[in-house]
């Protein structure tokens, strides 16, 4: 079983930035790779970033590409997603997720575990 729980979502005014936190127990999180998802209201889940298991290689929807950073520091079991230049199209529940497998995945249903969300609201 693995717990993840995230933090650092808030209001902030588009142009501004956010860095959410999440942080996992329960596994060992330095040999799994780590996502993040998003879902606004009224739209489906889409995938946001995502982490391989030793942090040297990462992908981006191409909506985030250029704006948002995931890393992740396997001593403190905590993966992070810096965001910057947020835009009002960017306002939406925020949630990291855990992968039984090394390398990265885009795909949703290829996650074992998730967080319960960080609302992240830009406003105009």
């Amino acid at each position: 079983q693995v717990q993840l729980v995230e933090s650092g979502g808030g209001l902030v005014q588009a142009g501004g930035s956010l860095r959410l936190s999440c942080v996992a127990s329960g596994r060992t999180f330095s040999s799994y790779a780590m996502g993040w998802f998003r879902q606004a209201p009224g739209k489906e889940r889409e995938f946001v970033a995502t982490i391989n298991w030793t942090g040297g290689s990462t992908y981006y929807a191409d909506s985030v590409k250029g704006r948002f950073t995931i890393s992740r520091d396997n001593a403190k079991n905590t993966v992070y997603l810096q965001m910057n230049s947020l835009k009002r199209e960017d306002t939406a529940v925020y949630y990291c997720a855990f992968r039984f497998a090394a390398a990265w995945s885009v795909r949703g249903y290829e996650y074992n575990y998730w967080g319960q969300g960080t609302q992240v609201t830009v406003s105009s």
